[in-house]
């Protein structure tokens, strides 16, 4: 297995790249092949919602019902070191205690309709926590002043008011203002790239021939690529475009798997880690047993571990298929892609059907599920090949609400919510802003982020990237900038 040989330090995020190859039969026709279960995430961070920590007071109004809730950013901790902070954009869904949640691109969440996402992603750029300096905020949004808790209060009003297109106010006036003010004022901003992520997330090919390529998609500084071990395959390297073995990548790079002639029949599984900042915009899902936990977005982070994944396999002969996949919310199903690298053809049954892939072509199959339920489905193939599929649709959101017409009155309809949208009970006690790091996306104090709001210009944040996996809730596609995703 190809070993992390350095790790990031201070600010220049470096990342580590790890080639797990394991000598055994391929999944064709070239000899028995192990049983495993295809990865769904794609790239990006992974972490735990902590809860909601700065808030105030919202109310929804629908069907002639209100309901008093909590309104905020939330905090979340990053597997393996990291700090993000987060709004809701799922308000009927409550949360679950300590869920897990991944990134996922805008297709992949509640989002993945709404023509109005980059508006959410404006309003994030240009307010609270990303401009921190309340007083010039309040100045701007005419709203008097703001404390941290209306600000946040303010900033997740608006935000419910594009991504549920329900009537909810905030229950302080000064936060109200604001609501209204980012409402108004909001503009389409491009959805943001994945902080890291591989394309494609599986690959295939004849033995001696190289493998790939595979396109590292990232914001971080630069990749390490360790060399083999003496675990490895003899002669079994990673190298570059040039055919040379590779031992440092950036984003774009493209990475081959050289496979001499003569190796076994073999696998490989591929980790992608990096120290980055996930950029502000990018949705979050809940993951396994948390899927039904509201979907959130980022607002903040700070230098982050996220990592992505990719599979290889190779054979001398006969069909050599690279297996994927990904929820697809728009057919209400998982899409199975076969990539069919050999040179003869490949068939398979999928959720009890047969298909084949022909010799060098590539077939996508759409396994329908149902929404919120788990799904397991297995692709069976020759000599003991089997590859198990699980997880579960979470792509509409529990009310079709109506639009908003004006940022103070906001078209209702639908059921009255179902579910407390927080964790925390609106007239419990506050909790305190998530503590910023001198650098980072995280609030910062005394920036230059009013000349951002003032000029009403999206500075950014834009990251190269391509590779989430999982699924979420709504109906209306909004513009996405992530073709690798």
């Amino acid at each position: 297995m190809l070993s992390v040989t350095r790790r990031s330090t201070g600010r220049l995020a470096v990342a580590a790249l790890t080639f797990g190859l394991v000598a055994a039969g391929v999944i064709g026709v070239a000899g028995p092949a192990a049983a495993d279960e295809v990865p769904m995430h794609r790239g990006g961070a992974t972490a735990t919602l902590g809860g909601l920590k700065t808030f105030d007071q919202a109310v929804i109004r629908e069907g002639g019902e209100t309901e008093k809730i909590g309104a905020g950013l939330f905090e979340m901790s990053v597997d393996n070191g990291g700090t993000l902070q987060s709004y809701c954009i799922d308000i009927h869904n409550p949360t679950q205690d300590q869920a897990k949640y991944q990134e996922v691109p805008w297709k992949s969440s509640s989002l993945h309709d709404n023509p109005d996402a980059g508006k959410i992603r404006w309003i994030l750029q240009h307010s609270y926590p990303q401009i921190n300096d309340l007083d010039r905020l309040a100045e701007v949004a005419g709203t008097g002043t703001l404390s941290e808790k209306t600000a946040a209060a303010g900033t997740q009003v608006a935000i419910w008011r594009y991504s549920d297109h329900i009537r909810v106010d905030a229950v302080d006036p000064q936060a109200e203002k604001l609501a209204d003010y980012l409402y108004k004022a909001a503009r389409t901003v491009a959805e943001p790239r994945a902080s890291l992520t591989l394309d494609p997330s599986a690959i295939a090919g004849r033995t001696g021939k190289r493998l790939g390529p595979v396109t590292v998609r990232t914001n971080a500084s630069s990749v390490t690529v360790a060399p083999p071990t003496t675990t490895v395959p003899s002669g079994v390297k990673v190298v570059g475009g040039n055919g040379k073995p590779i031992t440092r990548a950036v984003n774009g790079t493209k990475l081959f798997l050289d496979v001499p002639a003569g190796s076994p029949d073999g696998t490989a599984g591929l980790t992608v880690e990096a120290s980055a900042k996930v950029p502000v915009g990018r949705a979050f899902t809940g993951v396994g047993q948390h899927t039904k936990s509201q979907t959130q977005i980022l607002a903040g982070s700070s230098e982050s571990t996220v990592s992505a994944k990719a599979t290889a396999v190779w054979a001398r002969s006969g069909a050599i298929p690279a297996v994927s996949a990904r929820q697809n919310c728009a057919k209400g199903g998982v899409d199975v892609t076969v990539a069919n690298k050999g040179d003869a053809p490949f068939t398979y049954t999928l959720a009890g059907r047969e298909h084949t892939a022909a010799s060098s072509a590539t077939k996508t199959v759409t396994v329908p599920a149902r929404e919120d339920q788990a799904y397991r489905f297995t692709l069976v193939g020759p000599d003991g090949l089997e590859k198990t599929f699980t997880g579960a649709l979470d792509c509409q959101t529990v009310t079709d609400g109506g639009r908003a017409d004006d940022a103070s009155t906001v078209a209702g309809g639908g059921a009255p919510p179902t579910a407390r949208p927080s964790p925390a009970a609106a007239d419990g006690p506050t909790g305190d802003e998530v503590a910023a790091p001198e650098s980072g996306d995280l609030a910062d104090t005394g920036s230059s982020s009013p000349v951002a709001l003032i000029a009403g210009i999206a500075g950014g944040l834009l990251v190269v990237g391509g590779g989430a996996l999982f699924l979420v809730r709504r109906k209306r596609t909004a513009p996405s900038s992530e073709p690798n995703e």
